[in-house]
């Protein structure tokens, strides 16, 4: 990998990650609900309806900022913002304001709320916080964790066909992230349920097109599929599954995996979505890099693809709300893989 310290997470990256979290966590406006109204009495404040995730512009914003403080606070030796964070999770992450969210989770309007993508940065979320020793926050979040993984054990079975669209919607993103929590958890019946899914819906792919970015994507639909993939398949089936996949990535085609997106209006939320696009590129291209054979010549050219993607989505994490109040999770991914 690159030995560019821009390529890696330092304290001055991850306090200025840290700071910029904890400036939007709670900050209550502008805010864009995930709501069906059953009636006039469902028309009330995003912090009455959300106890703990109310802030960040949107609820899995906010759920993946309280991801982003919780992995700094622990990969992070000595982090000014640490006392800050440990303040903020044992004032939010309270049995009380968590029954709070779990009670809006089980309206009857709310089955669709939040699939997937919220759905699995919720369960990253649980990981992560069963990883902090000592703290109560895990326990806390329990209840709601397993509702989550519950909704995924019903919904997967009757998803018959996988979304492979750039967004939210996207299907292998939410199945690699809730399968990184099955694993740190122990949740046997889920970790198999993903890998079943994710075999159904993605083994027989092959010679990927790669149509993309569309003019909104934060994903790539083409390499978060091989990132699902690469958790889930033994090493040498990954590699032969990828060989078939982009048989050319070592020519660097199809080209536009290899070309970072250009942004024309970073206040524009869904233009400046293509920033976060080349932060997820830059984290699937290290994960799978790091997956291929020393000498695969895909493995090369898999590496300067992540740090030409990366340099382009780093400096602009941080400038206008559209991108401030979820870009760091991304580029942390990035950076950490």
């Amino acid at each position: 990998m690159s030995s560019s310290s821009a390529s890696k997470l330092n304290p001055d990256l991850a306090e200025k990650f840290a700071r910029l979290a904890l400036g939007h966590v709670r900050r209550p406006y502008p805010y864009k609900l995930d709501q069906v109204l059953a009636g006039d009495e469902d028309v009330l404040a995003p912090r009455i309806l959300h106890p703990i995730f109310h802030g960040s512009f949107d609820w899995h914003s906010c759920v993946h900022g309280y991801w982003l403080l919780a992995s700094l606070h622990r990969q992070v030796a000595d982090l000014p913002a640490g006392s800050e964070i440990i303040s903020l999770f044992n004032e939010m992450l309270t049995p009380e304001k968590i029954a709070g969210e779990l009670a809006y989770l089980q309206r009857p309007t709310s089955g669709g709320f939040e699939r997937p993508y919220g759905w699995a940065w919720l369960l990253m979320l649980a990981a992560e916080l069963e990883r902090h020793e000592g703290a109560p926050w895990a326990a806390n979040l329990r209840p709601l964790a397993q509702a989550f993984a519950g909704r995924f054990k019903a919904f997967l079975p009757k998803a018959t066909y996988p979304i492979r669209t750039g967004t939210h919607y996207n299907t292998a993103f939410a199945l690699a992230l809730a399968q990184e929590y099955a694993a740190q958890v122990g949740d046997r019946e889920l970790a198999d349920l993903i890998e079943a899914t994710a075999r159904r819906w993605y083994l027989d792919d092959a010679g990927a097109a790669a149509w993309e970015p569309s003019g909104d994507d934060f994903l790539s639909p083409t390499l978060v599929e091989a990132e699902c993939l690469r958790r889930l398949l033994p090493s040498a089936g990954f590699r032969l599954w990828f060989s078939k996949f982009l048989p050319e990535a070592a020519q660097r085609r199809p080209a536009s995996l290899f070309t970072p997106a250009r942004v024309s209006d970073r206040s524009d939320g869904k233009i400046a979505h293509l920033d976060g696009l080349n932060l997820s590129r830059a984290w699937c291209w290290r994960s799978i890099a790091a997956s291929l054979a020393p000498d695969d010549p895909a493995r090369t050219v898999a590496v300067a693809a992540a740090d030409e993607h990366l340099a382009a989505g780093l400096e602009h994490v941080a400038g206008d709300y559209m991108g401030e109040h979820w870009l760091a999770t991304f580029a942390l991914l990035a950076l950490t893989a």
